[in-house]
């Protein structure tokens, strides 16, 4: 089908081809044959003032080079679409008619070379779409035979095998090896991040070191990467509103101004007005000046930068539209789970309140429930039940059903069980919650479980902000953006969260139903100047995407519902790339506008040169022609990223930037959250900053974090000490006598990466002073 659509757009003389696979490269380092032809005659021509004769090879030039325009116009005409081709064939018949061959042969040549300039002006635009669509191979080695086949006969849970420096050819799991993923192309993230058994892994990313196989999970065309190239190329397709109506005018425009030329022309000599040819070489400059491919070009291309470089950094926008309204946005809303938090909770408390009903039969209820749902507190309680030997079985569960912002409820064994927060106890036919404030106090996230209308459990899981959260929330202030939390969770939990942000939200709503998100987000429309976006990566949050002017969903973690309904797509967790991304509309919107006062000042300025005495019909093209590289130019700029300019750091707060820096290295890193050590922590216990006291401390915290017992030797406070080391959330639950498979991957991860000897001998040279309370990091 591509190669007759092709096949019909050559035959109209549009000059269309194919791209098979992998990237499209500029072929045209020099112009044709025929354009340097074409200048070689028309500069030569110029020599008739020493020899008259010469003259003559200007039609030369004009008969080696409009051909091309020919052609062009003729497709044009057949097509009922007048284009800059058409005014070019008329300016070179009416400079021929008035015999002035150099002028005729000018313009022929500025036109061909500029088709050239363009194309090169364009390519590295062209060049970064180009990489989007051919990152993932289109090869895939098989692990049961070790041969090479195309990607597209690869099937679903086929394993393949993974060379380190290969791409990842599809989506897949690991089922064998570890190894380190370069995601960049795809999220945008600039660090490694380690994969290990059970890791996903996508297509287009790059094995850095190791040997692994993974199964895939989805087909070619399935592939995160495939459907990332396709909204890319749906977003190109969707025009902006600037787009469409300088497309609706264009239809009107140039017939309007060649009627316009023609007046000029005809009128003049229907009164035999002297001088005729004046005002036919003003015909011809105004038709070559007000030729609108400079103001046509000013929107598109510019769209179509921001949108390969949004792309490239990890943030996929569905039509340059959106673009434009974000440009715009003065308020802008938040998800708490997954999206300002985490999103990796740590199941902290999980009680039976039915002395009928064993702490084992709960935890077997509520996995095999849970597994069903894709919620990051699902994956928590899952995690806890295989942890205590208990394996859920999803096959079980009858009825599955999910209510967004309360619970979900499957019936197992016979028994009707409902899990969620206190709203799920209407569903389940019960009057009453049972009281938390024990388990509520420090914010953490309560759950109940029901069976029938009775209560017969409780747990707690606890959350904490992602790394960046803060800056992120502040660089939008900076922008002069309002930010609001929006939660389904508890006002303790909401609470705590504003705590962790040191008070950076501008507002904060809690124990929101999806509705009453949607709700909110619509009343913000109504009351605040300027346009309302929407950040959110659950079922929870569709409704207040599709509600908002903008909905950014995350991408990597959110649901497919979410990322459906979302008009961007966050292809990372770094929430930072969202103040990134106002930037970038920000400035497209600026390049917008200038590229219009450019393409309108240089017409107006050429036209009044021609009413002032000098119609000259070679500069008119020459203007178009530069104009339009102008335009072309500016609009490529948008491909040098948005990165804000650094700010300058007092010598006080140097360590709090190079802690800035760890955290967001670590936040890339899955498997390892290892963080600081707090320098006052270390004061009140110095003789713990030895290198073998360390390792020690390290090691006791290893088997607490798998189910061990504490030595009597050891503290809890040296516990605690050692998981400030390790990760702040553990550090916090030091005292807990169970940990995630994720936790304890992390533990590992840390503790092979810390350098014991250097890190203490360090701190205690940093501790020399009597005053210093710096924090320092551990690298």
């Amino acid at each position: 089908m591509s190669f007759v659509l092709v096949e019909a757009l050559n035959r109209e003389r549009l000059e269309a081809n194919v791209k098979l696979h992998g990237e499209v490269k500029f072929q045209k380092r020099w112009p044709e044959k025929w354009v340097i032809a074409c200048g070689l005659l028309l500069a030569l021509s110029f020599l008739k003032y020493v020899y008259e004769p010469l003259q003559w090879l200007a039609l030369g030039a004009v008969a080696i080079g409009l051909p091309s325009v020919i052609f062009k116009s003729i497709a044009a005409i057949r097509n009922c679409t007048p284009n800059v081709n058409i005014l070019m064939l008329i300016a070179v018949g009416g400079t021929l008619a008035l015999q002035d061959f150099s002028e005729a042969g000018a313009i022929v040549f500025l036109y061909a070379i500029s088709q050239w300039l363009e194309s090169a002006a364009s390519y590295k635009a062209m060049a970064v779409m180009s990489s989007l669509t051919s990152m993932a191979p289109q090869k895939a080695i098989l692990a049961e035979t070790g041969r090479q086949v195309d990607v597209n006969n690869v099937s679903v849970s086929t394993v393949l095998v993974v060379k380190a420096g290969d791409a990842i050819p599809i989506d897949g799991i690991i089922v064998e090896g570890q190894c380190e993923v370069d995601e960049k192309m795809l999220t945008g993230e600039s660090f490694p991040v380690v994969k290990q058994l059970d890791d996903t892994v996508l297509a287009g990313t790059v094995n850095l070191n190791g040997y692994v196989k993974i199964k895939t999970t989805a087909l070619a065309e399935d592939c995160v990467v495939a459907r990332m190239t396709k909204l890319v190329e749906d977003a190109h397709r969707n025009k902006s509103t600037a787009e469409r109506l300088i497309d609706s005018c264009a239809k009107y425009y140039i017939p309007a101004v060649m009627l316009l030329s023609a007046g000029f022309a005809v009128i003049p000599t229907a009164f035999r007005v002297r001088n005729e040819n004046y005002w036919f070489h003003l015909a011809l400059v105004v038709l070559v000046s007000a030729c609108p491919c400079a103001l046509i070009l000013s929107t598109p291309v510019a769209i179509f930068c921001a949108l390969s470089e949004a792309a490239m950094t990890g943030l996929l926008v569905k039509g340059g539209e959106y673009l434009e309204i974000l440009a715009k946005v003065k308020t802008m809303a938040f998800d708490k789970t997954g999206t300002i938090t985490r999103g990796e909770f740590v199941v902290t408390d999980f009680q039976s309140l039915c002395d009928d009903i064993s702490l084992s039969t709960l935890l077997y209820w509520v996995s095999s429930i849970e597994s069903k749902s894709s919620h990051p507190m699902a994956t928590a309680l899952v995690d806890y039940a295989r942890f205590h030997t208990i394996e859920p079985k999803p096959e079980n569960v009858e009825d599955f059903q999910n209510f967004p912002g309360e619970g979900i409820f499957g019936k197992i064994d016979g028994k009707d069980v409902y899990v969620g927060n206190r709203r799920i106890s209407v569903r389940a036919g019960s009057t009453t919650v049972p009281t938390m404030e024990a388990h509520t106090m420090g914010g953490k996230t309560s759950g109940f479980i029901y069976c029938g209308p009775s209560a017969v459990g409780v747990f707690t899981l606890s959350d904490a902000c992602r790394s960046g959260a803060k800056e992120a929330i502040e660089e939008l202030k900076s922008l002069g953006i309002r930010t609001t939390m929006l939660t389904g969770d508890c006002h303790a939990a909401a609470v705590l969260i504003q705590d962790q942000l040191e008070d950076a939200l501008d507002e904060v709503r809690a124990e929101l139903l999806p509705e009453d998100k949607a709700r909110i987000i619509e009343d913000l429309k109504k009351k605040k100047k300027g346009g309302v976006a929407m950040i959110g990566d659950g079922m929870n949050d569709a409704p207040a995407l599709a509600t908002a002017d903008v909905g950014i969903s995350m991408g990597i973690s959110g649901s497919a519902l979410a990322t459906e309904t979302g008009h961007m797509i966050l292809m990372s967790n770094n929430i930072r790339k969202i103040p990134e991304a106002v930037r970038l509309a920000r400035k497209t919107r600026r390049k917008l506008i200038e590229n219009v006062i450019i393409s309108i000042t240089v017409k107006g300025a050429i036209l009044a040169l021609a009413f002032a005495g000098y119609p000259q019909v070679w500069a008119a093209v020459l203007a178009d022609v530069g104009t339009c590289l102008v335009v072309i130019l500016n609009s490529m700029l948008l491909l040098q990223g948005t990165q804000p300019q650094p700010q300058p750091q007092p010598k006080k707060k140097r360590d709090i930037a190079m802690r800035s820096q760890a955290e967001e290295r670590c936040e890339t890193q899955e498997y390892c959250s290892l963080r600081r050590c707090q320098a006052e922590t270390l004061r009140k216990s110095s003789s713990s900053c030895r290198k073998d006291k360390c390792k020690d401390l390290l090691d006791r915290q290893n088997h607490v974090s798998i189910g061990g017992d504490v030595d009597d030797a050891t503290s809890i406070d040296d516990v605690a000490l050692v998981g400030a080391f390790v990760d702040p959330i553990l550090a916090m639950h030091a005292n807990a006598t169970t940990n995630t498979r994720e936790e304890r991957e992390r533990i590992r991860c840390c503790s092979n990466n810390l350098n014991y000897h250097d890190s203490c001998h360090k701190h205690e040279e940093d501790l020399a002073g009597p005053n210093n309370l710096s924090e320092i990091i551990i690298t």
